[in-house]
């Protein structure tokens, strides 16, 4: 495939190329999902309003969309256009969007705080909160079987099964039932490391590995890219953990030290902190290192891997 300009975030001085800006790609790519996302789900007339309402109101809360970005920079790592990946890229965030709906109800975590404001079955009440969940996850597939023109139906099947499966009961909904079941007990490291591939790493692998199908890649790259994916999901998790641990709700814009509260188990509380950190850096490293055969245009997603361990440590 053709060589492409180099990704946004690349700074010159003097005419040479100097260091990749992660903050200045993360913004672009950023402003470009959103965009799209406040076009993906309208608001009509009509029934339906307060049910999109309720959808835009999580779905376009900010965040870093660090998820729909991946996709959109392993789209771009294979030599694909952002275009090519712009509604998988929405899809997926409208799930994740979707999950973090549900995890806040009383329910499940009660939470009333996400990003700095009240969770959405605060604002909405927990029935239209569960049907905006709900509208979420269902009109994704919806946004992702109508998009990327040109992309041939075989790998738009194929990019729907893997998101779907990523989404489901062998991926993230059975991570979460792990989870659940999981309160109040130990759990070694392996099978904290094993709920996590699900909960929170399928997603990851699937943004990353859709986003470069999409793109164009080769088996061999996907494979590749999976392995950085794996890496990158856990190190993000261990973050999470960490943050969870150290730092304030406010400082955050949702409920901090919960985990310990609930009696799940976490990196900090199986191996210690300073492990925790030790352990997020190295698995970073592992991602990285599974780029070693991309060139540049595998850039962000360096970047990203270096950003998603050190946003909080």
């Amino acid at each position: 495939m053709a060589d492409s300009k180099p990704a946004s975030g690349y700074k010159t001085a003097g005419g040479k190329a100097a260091a990749f800006e992660i903050a200045s790609y993360l913004k672009e790519r950023a402003a470009l999902v959103e965009a799209a996302l406040a076009r993906s789900v309208a608001a009509p007339d009509g029934p339906a309003g307060r049910l999109f309402e309720a959808m835009r109101y999580s779905l376009l809360a900010g965040g870093k969309r660090l998820r729909p970005v991946l996709a959109i920079a392993a789209c771009e790592a294979v030599g694909g256009a952002a275009e090519a990946a712009m509604g998988f890229a929405c899809a997926i965030e409208m799930i994740h969007t979707y999950s973090l709906i549900h995890d806040d109800l009383p329910c499940m975590d009660d939470d009333d705080l996400r990003r700095g404001r009240p969770t959405n079955h605060k604002v909405y009440g927990e029935a239209m909160a569960t049907l905006a969940g709900d509208g979420l996850l269902t009109d994704a597939f919806t946004v992702l079987a109508r998009s990327a023109p040109g992309v041939p139906a075989a790998v738009v099947i194929e990019t729907v099964a893997e998101l779907a499966e990523a989404a489901g009961s062998a991926g993230m909904v059975g991570g979460q039932v792990i989870d659940l079941l999981g309160e109040g007990r130990a759990l070694s490291l392996e099978e904290l490391e094993y709920l996590h591939s699900k909960k929170t790493g399928a997603l990851f692998v699937a943004a990353v590995c859709c986003g470069a199908r999409l793109g164009g890649a080769s088996q061999a790259q996907i494979r590749a890219l999976r392995e950085y994916a794996q890496a990158l999901g856990l190190a993000f998790q261990v973050v999470d953990d960490l943050i969870d641990v150290e730092e304030s709700t406010e400082n955050v814009g949702k409920r901090t030290h919960k985990d310990e509260a609930r009696g799940k188990a976490t990196y900090p509380s199986l191996i210690g902190v300073a492990r925790s950190r030790e352990m997020a850096r190295e698995l970073a490293g592992k991602a990285r290192h599974a780029l070693a055969g991309f060139d540049h245009r595998a850039e962000p997603l360096r970047a990203l891997a270096s950003f998603a361990v050190e946003r909080k440590l």
